[in-house]
């Protein structure tokens, strides 16, 4: 235990200095030290600069009376379960003895002391206290810890979506020179090629065919390079916005799955930031992915709309319908990368399958407007 857990204080209250020094030598050791006051008001001075494991109180008293002192006490925040244990004589009637208790008292020990029970009492109520002491503690460092996880944790998703931002542009990029270099190219050698086959002999059937087949290959070459820009970043979705993208993507979706996906567009036309945009785009693209991949489905339905200031994509199969386990496997990183996605615009998604009745997704990304 730390230093400054290993000594608990107990305020000692009474208005006879003979009382008080005999109590401090009775008390005082190396795992509790005995705090002194001669009046109610210097008690109430000391519980407001210091917490004490228990309050020893003489009932009778000048002044402010242990009955009110013990009230006072009691009202006080940083005092207001101290432990009061209340010293009388004899004499006392029980009357008094009911008093003690409504003002705050936990027990009463009458006059002439009896130091092993008085011992006894205490070392209950310092024990609870060094207890008590050790769970703030640990609440305490629990708390730091979980501070120093959460700020971990805002830096990790700051970071991907730095990476996310990084990664978007530079496959953009990289389409963009795919379609104008490689695709210009390849349209370049196509009509040199066609060229060349106009200007041969008539009698050169074999080059003929030749120059024939090449023009194929280039033709597919050409799709290719397509293909592969479109899924790198579609052209659709930077010319003419997200809705359009959308409805691209699932025609790619149905003609390589065959796999019936019906759009249903928003009413009004969409406006979008381009992180958004994007956002929601790749939603869309791993969503489509996981149909694919594990919904063994004949039809997909997708909803886009605008509800309550925020984007709202509704993606729903009739497939054999997602187990409630595999939703938050920390092993679905499909899934796990949409919600990723949706973090940075406090966006949301929700997860409901049946089976055999299919899955349905509801992705919502706030639109920032003001």
């Amino acid at each position: 235990m730390d230093a400054s857990l290993s000594q608990a204080s107990i305020l000692v209250v009474d208005d006879d200095s003979r009382s008080l020094f005999a109590l401090q030598e009775l008390l005082q050791s190396e795992t509790q030290k005995v705090v002194l006051a001669h009046s109610g008001e210097e008690a109430l001075q000391c519980v407001s600069k210091e917490d004490f494991a228990a309050i020893l109180l003489d009932a009778r008293m000048p002044g402010v009376d242990g009955f009110e002192t013990a009230r006072l006490i009691r009202e006080r925040e940083r005092s207001r379960y101290t432990p009061i244990i209340f010293l009388t004589g004899a004499y006392e009637d029980v009357h008094s003895v009911f008093r003690g208790y409504e003002a705050g008292a936990v027990d009463y020990i009458v006059k002439p002391l009896v130091p092993e029970i008085l011992k006894s009492k205490l070392s209950v109520f310092v024990e609870l206290f060094n207890k008590n002491a050790v769970l703030i503690r640990e609440i305490a460092e629990r708390k730091r810890a979980e501070e120093h996880l959460r700020k971990s944790e805002e830096n990790l998703r700051a970071l991907a979506a730095h990476l996310q931002s990084v990664r978007e542009e530079e496959w953009t990029r990289i389409a963009r020179e795919i379609h104008d270099e490689l695709g210009q190219s390849l349209t370049g050698l196509k009509m040199d090629l066609t060229w060349m086959a106009n200007r041969l002999p008539g009698d050169q059937r074999v080059l003929a065919e030749k120059a024939k087949s090449m023009s194929g290959l280039i033709d597919d070459t050409i799709q290719s390079v397509r293909k592969i820009a479109s899924r790198l970043r579609p052209g659709v979705l930077d010319n003419l916005g997200l809705t359009a993208a959308i409805g691209w993507q699932a025609g790619d979706f149905r003609k390589r799955t065959g796999i019936r996906c019906k759009v249903s567009p928003p009413s009004d036309t969409l406006t979008l930031d381009r992180e958004r945009s994007t956002a929601a785009f790749r939603i869309f693209q791993e969503l489509l992915t996981n149909v694919a991949r594990h919904a063994g489905a004949t039809r997909v339905d997708v909803a886009l709309q605008v509800e309550s200031g925020a984007l709202v994509l509704t993606v729903e199969d009739n497939g054999r319908g997602i187990a409630e386990s595999a939703i938050y496997d920390p092993k679905s990183l499909g899934l796990l990368g949409v919600r990723e996605r949706v973090l940075p615009f406090g966006g949301a998604i929700e997860i409901a399958g049946a089976q055999g009745k299919g899955t349905k997704v509801r992705v919502s990304i706030p639109l920032g407007l003001k």
